[in-house]
């Protein structure tokens, strides 16, 4: 097998031409895998040295896809025999692409990003929510301190910043060894100064795809009285571009050049809007009749779609509004007045402030104040012996929708089935949970589960 070693030196796509006949789309992918995840699933196939490319959705967050280049067009065709096969409990997707397709998110234009991933290290990490004036040795004194130290490599940090040259708190940083990465991600969500630091493998793709983004002016929205712009709620979490682009049918062809802005939540996460900029107001008003409640499907899930038409005052004053600054997220409230026993809080550890990630995405005023309403799951049928730690696991293969706390309302026995009560965060979440887990087992035999209106 040749493991993929992206980020072992750097290889100049751009100067050369990629053979369609070797590349292949993998989708569905778990948001945290890495590219050593890739290749494990393509275990046995020689995938070419940097040939494992992370794509990045326009907000630089991974999408769930990649793009995976072949030594060979016969392992291409090996690959693609392993269209749903499973990755991480996840199956996995895997189509014929192009050699431009990879090229598009392999290839860098950016001549610092081009210097930096030809360091030659072993493995590059990925910062983000960087104080603004963080500077080069506080991020070597991070990473050095503590019982888990290690050391970056010199001229291994590449701070990632906007076209006027202010920061974006994000931040590359390379190591000479895989050990040493290793060492590196297990100071994730430590802090620097008051901010906790997310850290994330990276590649020589992401490298390159977040940087010239980064650079990429942004498109100003002329304001005024007209009503150009349409206004889609409802969406589902896993809708993309394409999505509404396939949604808006014909009408699409009325959209202007990146016209069109998800909107994210306070925590990064898609709040279930869109705003799309048509060439005109005839065409958001027909836009707007056309599709609203009309139903949006991706896989098995279906949604009805409610679409408005809108002014660019009206998009504007939501995916421009800054964040909230921080504060403190209180424990859940009880669900019953008095005292229940049973339940399993999954953070047991005193509550501390929550520092929002930068760059912070567009968010919606539509989801404050925080802490929303909390959304609740009946489950029924539990076999006898299964305790609520399995309950919560259960529930936690998806980490942004994971379980807050679980009560047993009846333990299960050979004659009855058990009951439970699980809180998550907020209703829409408890939506989505119901949604990604129906009609899966839970221990020995199936479940049911049901959302509790409140």
């Amino acid at each position: 097998m040749n493991v993929c070693k992206s980020n072992a030196r750097a290889f100049s796509w751009k100067e050369s031409e990629v053979d369609s006949a070797v590349v292949v789309r993998a989708r569905g992918l778990p948001w945290q895998a890495t590219d050593h995840d890739v290749a494990q699933f393509f275990v046995g196939l020689n995938i070419a040295p940097g040939g494992v490319a992370l794509c990045l959705s326009a907000e630089g967050r991974r999408n769930g896809e990649a793009l995976v280049r072949f030594e060979e067009s016969e392992q291409r065709e090996l690959a693609l025999k392993r269209h749903r096969h499973f990755l991480h409990n996840r199956y996995i997707e895997v189509y014929r692409a192009t050699g431009e397709d990879f090229l598009q998110v392999a290839a860098g234009s950016s001549s610092e990003a081009v210097r930096f991933v030809s360091r030659g290290g072993a493995m590059i990490v990925r910062m983000r929510g960087l104080p603004y004036d963080c500077t080069e040795a506080q991020i070597r004194e991070f990473f050095a301190s503590g019982d888990n130290g290690c050391t970056v490599m010199e001229g291994g940090i590449l701070f990632v910043n906007k076209s006027d040259g202010r920061p974006t708190g994000d931040a590359f940083v390379m190591f000479d060894d895989e050990a040493a990465g290793q060492l590196a991600l297990t100071k994730h969500k430590h802090t620097i100064g008051s901010r906790y630091i997310e850290l994330f493998r990276s590649t020589q793709a992401e490298v390159q795809q977040v940087v010239n983004r980064s650079l990429e002016s942004v498109q100003v929205v002329v304001q005024g009285n007209r009503k150009d712009c349409i206004r889609l709620r409802g969406l589902p979490y896993e809708a993309h571009v394409e999505n509404i682009v396939e949604f808006l049918g014909d009408a699409a062809r009325h959209i202007v050049f990146q016209g069109v802005h998800m909107v994210y939540n306070a925590q990064g996460h898609p709040s279930g809007e869109a705003f799309i900029q048509m060439d005109s107001e005839i065409s958001a008003a027909t836009a707007a009749a056309i599709a609203h409640n009309k139903y949006m499907q991706i896989g098995k899930k279906q949604r009805y779609i409610e679409v408005f038409q809108c002014s660019p005052e009206d998009m504007n004053l939501v995916i421009t509004s800054p964040p909230l600054p921080p504060q403190l997220v209180l424990p859940p409230r009880p669900i019953y007045p008095q005292p229940v026993t049973g339940i399993v809080p999954t953070l047991i550890a005193p509550f501390t402030p929550v520092y929002w990630p930068y760059p912070s995405p567009p968010v919606s005023p539509n989801v404050y104040p925080l802490p929303s309403q909390p959304g609740l799951v009946l489950i029924t049928g539990l076999c006898p012996n299964i305790t609520p730690q399995e309950i919560l696991a259960h529930f936690h293969s998806n980490p942004e929708i994971a379980a807050e706390s679980v009560q047993m309302l009846r333990w299960g026995s050979a004659q009855c089935g058990g009951e439970a009560l699980v809180r998550f965060r907020s209703r829409v979440d408890a939506e989505r949970a119901l949604a990604e887990h129906a009609g899966a087992p839970l221990g020995a035999a199936p479940v049911n589960l049901s959302l509790i209106h409140t």
